[in-house]
């Protein structure tokens, strides 16, 4: 197992891309943290975990309330004992077009998705300092690198966490700290199964596989720049989206 005894927080990890992620690290051997501001999810994703075998433990979590976050690392390592392995997975979309967008809409999507991992990381990064090990992933998303009609504050929020990964892998690399990203593209989560069909069909169009994603295939892309195989990859970018985006 590739995360054996590691200890994994995810973000967001309630249900879609982030349940997928902590699944398929428990499966890895970590002991993953599932967190979330959804607590009644976080506790059926810790079940479903430990149900497999693994080991797992729910906490609820405003990401971008610092007080929130710090709580969140101190039960973790009173816990586990470390924190190795952090996903900033947490995120929310408010879409319109910019005629109609307002400033609460911008705010909040920019402080839930951009601003929650500048605290995030610079919280977590007070236990990884110390030990001179920890593996950042930050998902951002395709809407980053081509932008997304109607989401402005969305495609703003996710490509600063571009910049943001590479400007930290720069800082922290000589911690022993990775920082990377993961770029999904059209995958089959709740977020986007209120995409209406027509949508839908456009976006399959363009991508070369001509299948959308499964969540399971974004996780596999986290584990692997969680785990050792990728200790000399820094201020990387992973894309996974069939090839959507080239």
């Amino acid at each position: 197992m590739r995360l054996k005894d590691k200890v994994a927080v995810v973000t967001g990890s309630a249900r879609g891309l982030g349940k997928a992620m902590a699944m398929k690290m428990a499966a890895e051997g970590a002991k993953v943290v599932v967190c979330d501001l959804h607590y009644e999810g976080c506790v059926a994703v810790k079940d479903e975990i430990e149900a497999a075998g693994g080991t797992a433990l729910a906490l609820k979590c405003n990401v971008s309330r610092r007080d929130d976050v710090a709580g969140l690392i101190n039960e973790t390592v009173e816990k586990f004992g470390v924190i190795d392995i952090w996903v900033n997975n947490a995120g929310i979309t408010r879409d319109a077009q910019i005629t109609k967008m307002t400033d609460e809409d911008w705010d909040a999507v920019l402080d839930n998705n951009l601003k929650s991992m500048f605290i995030c990381i610079q919280e977590v990064i007070k236990v990884m300092i110390p030990r001179n090990y920890g593996r950042i992933i930050n998902i951002t998303s395709i809407a980053a690198q081509e932008g997304n009609f109607g989401q402005s504050n969305y495609s703003a929020a996710k490509a600063g966490i571009i910049g943001l990964t590479k400007t930290l892998c720069k800082e922290l690399g000589r911690k022993g700290i990775t920082v990377n990203a993961v770029a999904p593209g059209f995958m089959l989560t709740e977020m986007t199964e209120t995409i209406p069909p027509k949508i839908k069909d456009q976006l399959l169009a363009r991508i070369p596989l001509k299948r959308a994603g499964q969540p399971e295939e974004v996780a596999a892309a986290v584990v692997f720049l969680a785990s050792d195989e990728a200790s000399y990859i820094n201020g990387h970018t992973l894309n996974v989206n069939g090839g959507l985006y080239v």
